[in-house]
């Protein structure tokens, strides 16, 4: 099998220019294997979940959203954590692409990591993300968990990920996701 097949597609759940969570995906561009490629969704455009405005028909942010999950063959989730759970605007992403036809999280292999000042690193938004990908049908790795506790003395002052163990942990997990992907693929072409 081909080591150079591996789509992942990113989303960080903040919308923050400066955000540690976005700066913590965009360090997986040094970290990835080879053959997996990343792109990150922009989940900056999409209007506010209103089932009214999808009986019309998808506005272009959503589509293009649905496009990206769609075509992806994981997902990696970078969250910041909000009163405890996911942000809003990660929700708001989650609800547009989630709903029928055809859910383009259905299937997906998927890992979360999260960065955060505080100590536990996102823990408890990403327990609540796990519980959404059990109706979405995602199928996240279940190690490593990325918590990035501390994560103010993990970033240079650019947004680089400069804690070499932290940079070696994202490793880890972009690795397990790709060989995951692998593993499924080679038992089902038997």
């Amino acid at each position: 099998m081909s080591q150079t097949d591996v789509k992942i597609l990113g989303i960080s759940g903040s919308l923050r220019a400066k955000s540690i969570n976005t700066a913590a995906l965009r360090a997986l561009y040094e970290l990835l294997p080879p053959g997996v490629t990343l792109t990150e969704a922009d989940i900056s455009d999409l209007p506010l979940y209103n089932d009214d405005v999808r009986e019309q028909g998808w506005p272009a942010p959503v589509a293009r959203l649905r496009q990206q999950i769609a075509e992806a063959d994981a997902i990696i989730f970078a969250t910041p954590e909000y009163n405890y759970s996911i942000p809003g605007v990660l929700k708001n992403a989650i609800d547009w692409a989630s709903r029928p036809p055809e859910q383009p999280f259905a299937g997906k292999f998927a890992a979360i990591m999260g960065a955060s000042p505080g100590a536990i690193g996102t823990a408890r938004a990403q327990y609540h993300l796990r519980q959404i990908g059990v109706f979405l049908d995602l199928q996240f790795i279940n190690k490593p968990e990325v918590m990035i506790g501390g994560a103010a003395d993990r970033f240079d002052a650019n947004g680089k990920l400069t804690h070499e163990p932290t940079r070696e942990f994202l490793k880890t997990m972009v690795t397990a996701l790709a060989d995951r992907v692998r593993f499924i693929r080679k038992a089902q072409q038997g």
